[in-house]
């Protein structure tokens, strides 16, 4: 978030003090590229490694700041939610063996902070999205407790309301509302710091976001959401919905979302993209303003230009640019946010070597990329690459399409490895690296390949739910192993680790795929459905798909039994439903939902959440499940 002591800004005048001195921070940077303040000698590298903490159930843990507290170490901090936390990593010349000293540091700080864990019982993972993450895991009770996480949320909130809206469609759909923005919590990455020369800036930029898609296309490591599959790289759309400030009534304007991808080349200087955020993206946060950057610069000190930083901070660019200092010089660089955390770090740095090679390679091929390919077709190949992954068909240079598979192996690792070359990197890291890009995108086994090719077989033998933990604790075990993802194996059913089952969740079992009738509807068509589906319950919901009632194939007996004219004068189903069922709600445990069954004697349990009908659990499902929890122990 860039700096930590910022505020939400409330009052008019905080906007305007703020306003008056993004500008100011402007006029500055705009005098510094023309003095030529900024270290183009030095060239570094750098990354930020978010991980996720799970329990030993594979679910989220909150625990980030007490595991933080015990390390106290200023190389981790904390995330958006409880159950994330990131490693920065110390900035490292672009040469030699950065790539594989990088490497170890991550392996080393994963270690430390998972030796803490281990001391309450939680572990790390590497993951673009947790595959066992649930709804009310993102609820604001999560958001890690900081001044600064607050006032984004009621930035946010402030902008667009309440209600947050997803829509997601692959092989699955999901279309759900939340009342956070945590969203954006199902999401970790890792993101690659280049820096740039101040005069190179607009090339590389340009490039950064034409190579965007195919780095993209052979990183993807996000299938799944809620048990739903979605896009090869689903972290792209989250994080898209969930910090979008425009309202739907907005959608016809020409307003643009907080996370974008652009709406055109650079043509002449970074102070072209800072210029357009400002005009299109409202003030949302503030912070403690004394520096005056002209005096600064008057007295050749390097300015910290700290509301461009907090505003810049709130604008999501999946290419973002930078300001810097190190070493007492200004510096810019490229924020790639577009890679996913994992599966392991050796494919997050393959994924790093890979971006960085095309970067350094394309610098010494193409001088404009914007002669070779319009920015549209840019834009439009990064949203299709996240959708398919590999299999995407990409309108790349000159007008040529080509798959990105195909894209990949046969220019782009070419490209990768002399632009390494001439960065003058060690050569066995450069092998190494772009080795398992090669590996990976030749068999087309990325992370996300694997998880649903690992769905596709699991599920035929066992839950949504169970499936997403027996992914989620193989991750785990492949990355002990430290295999890239192209090696790995496929779990089965007996690869399930044993659980506590008394804090399994209703919601990890229930059925979500209901079948269910209006009040109004006739009792024929419940026994039709009863007979269609094999099923021996039917809820009763009204229009606002609030629970009202319950018919059981017993009930159903009676009243045909009792009425000899049921098909030539059909009753309608409130007559003979039960009007106040016993419920329960998705957050119960498996043992509250078996004391229920035992102590009302009933078959069935509609699951519900704020009066509304989320699923059903019946003592026959009940007992399956239960039986092959027992024999997994």
């Amino acid at each position: 978030m860039g700096t930590q002591k910022v505020r939400l800004a409330k009052s008019q005048r905080q906007i305007q003090i703020f306003e008056k001195h993004l500008l100011r921070d402007v006029r500055a940077l705009e005098r510094m590229l023309k003095e030529g303040w900024f270290d183009d000698e030095n060239l570094r590298i750098g990354a930020e490694q978010e991980f996720c903490i799970i329990d030993k159930n594979f679910r989220p843990a909150p625990k980030n700041q007490e595991i933080l507290n015990k390390l106290d170490n200023p190389s981790f901090t904390t995330e958006f939610s409880k159950y994330n936390a990131e490693i920065n990593c110390i900035p490292r010349e672009f040469k030699g063996k950065c790539l594989s000293e990088m490497h170890n540091e991550i392996d080393e700080s994963l270690a430390m902070f998972q030796s803490e864990a281990e001391k309450l019982n939680v572990q790390t993972i590497l993951c673009g999205i947790l595959p066992t993450v649930r709804k009310f895991d993102i609820s604001m009770d999560n958001l890690t407790p900081l001044e600064r996480y607050y006032a984004l949320c009621k930035a946010i909130n402030k902008l667009r309301g309440d209600v947050y809206e997803l829509k997601i469609r692959g092989i699955d759909e999901l279309i759900m509302k939340h009342d956070s923005p945590l969203l954006e919590a199902c999401n970790t990455g890792f993101q690659v710091h280049l820096q740039i020369k101040a005069d190179e800036f607009v090339q590389m930029y340009n490039i950064a976001q034409a190579i965007a898609a195919p780095v993209l296309a052979a990183c993807v490591n996000s299938p799944l959401l809620f048990g739903k599959r979605l896009w090869m790289e689903t972290r792209i759309a989250i994080f898209q919905q969930s910090v979008d400030t425009r309202n739907t009534s907005d959608h016809l304007r020409e307003f643009s979302p907080r996370v974008t991808f652009g709406n055109a080349w650079l043509k002449d200087s970074v102070l072209e993209i800072y210029k357009e955020d400002i005009i299109r993206y409202r003030v949302l946060l503030s912070t403690e303003l004394t520096e005056d950057v002209m005096k600064k610069l008057d007295t050749k000190e390097v300015p910290l230009l700290e509301a461009l930083s907090v505003h810049n901070s709130t604008i999501y660019r999946w290419n973002r640019p930078c300001y810097g200092i190190s070493d007492g010089k200004a510096h810019l660089r490229i924020e790639n946010r577009i890679l996913p955390a994992g599966p392991t770090t050796a494919d997050e740095m393959a994924n790093a070597a890979f971006w960085l090679g095309l970067m350094n390679g394309f610098k010494h091929e193409i001088k404009d990329v914007t002669k070779l390919m319009d920015f549209d077709m840019a834009k439009s190949n990064f949203a299709n690459a996240a959708q398919h992954g590999l299999d995407t068909k990409l309108a790349w240079f000159n007008g040529k399409t080509i798959s990105a598979n195909k894209l990949v192996l046969r220019e782009l690792l070419p490209i990768a490895k002399k632009g390494l070359k001439k960065a003058k990197l060690d050569s066995a890291d450069i092998d190494f690296y772009l080795g398992i890009i090669k590996d990976r995108v030749k068999s087309k086994n990325t992370g996300s390949q694997w998880i649903l090719n690992s769905y596709k077989k699991l599920i035929k033998e066992t839950t949504i739910e169970e499936t997403m933990t027996i992914i989620t604790a193989g991750m785990v075990k492949n990355q002990k192993k430290k295999l890239p993802v192209s090696k790995w194996k496929l779990p089965g059913i007996e690869d399930k680790l044993p659980v506590d089952h008394t804090t399994l969740l209703v919601e990890e079992f229930m059925s979500r795929d209901l079948f269910t009738v209006q009040p109004e509807d006739i009792v024929p068509l419940v026994a039709e459905i009863m007979d269609w589906k094999n099923i021996r319950y039917v809820a009763v919901e009204d229009e606002k798909e609030r629970l009202v009632g319950l018919v059981t194939s017993r009930l159903l007996l009676r009243h045909y039994s009792h009425n000899s004219n049921v098909e030539d004068d059909p009753a309608p189903v409130k007559t003979m439903m039960i009007k106040k069922p016993i419920t329960i709600a998705p957050e119960a445990t498996i043992k509250e939902a078996m004391e229920k069954f035992q102590k009302h004697g009933i078959g069935c349990l509609p699951v519900v959440k704020s009066k509304r009908l989320i699923g059903i659990i019946t003592a026959e499902a009940f007992m399956s499940i239960t039986q092959r929890l027992l024999k997994t122990s």
